[in-house]
């Protein structure tokens, strides 16, 4: 029975990684291999705030895939191991680095579609996570150069 529940996420998981996979070469970014159990294991295992969005909202949006799978590369490229312990292992401020690469990549592929709705979006989310208390002082400046060059770009479309 859970050999073949695991089997039909597993089935539903990996085209979305290869295509997020496809989508971050294209817009410059150079992925690490994410096998469908990790990007289960990340997606569904603890978190430090308890916050979580789910592995069905995930799968069913481009841009939360993409940033997904830059987040989980990330994190593999400092040799980090990917399984439902991650981010309650790893310093916040590890876990909001790759977080913000992704967002870079995620807000530009967003750009590129068009859809400013889900940029005034994570605009907001990006002011919330100002005030988040797990984000380390050093990378407050980060988050706010995000927020600039996102409103930066929305001025333009106006």
């Amino acid at each position: 029975m859970q050999d073949a529940y695991l089997e039909r996420i597993f089935r539903k998981i990996t085209p979305k990684i290869n295509e997020s996979i496809k989508i971050a070469k294209d817009l410059g970014y150079k992925c690490e291999s994410i096998s469908p159990r990790e990007f289960l294991d990340y997606m569904t295992g603890e978190t430090v705030s308890g916050d979580r969005i789910t592995l069905e909202d995930v799968l069913r949006n481009e841009f939360l895939m993409l940033h997904e799978v830059i987040e989980i590369s990330e994190l593999k490229k400092k040799g980090i191991k990917i399984n439902k312990e991650t981010l309650v292992n790893y310093s916040s401020s590890i876990i909001y680095e790759a977080h913000f690469t992704a967002v870079e990549y995620e807000i530009k592929y967003a750009f590129d579609r068009g859809d400013l709705a889900w940029i005034r979006l994570r605009l907001t989310h990006a002011k919330g996570w100002l005030k988040d208390e797990n984000l380390p002082k050093r990378l407050t400046k980060k988050c706010e150069l995000i927020i600039e060059e996102i409103l930066k770009h929305l001025s333009k479309t106006s």
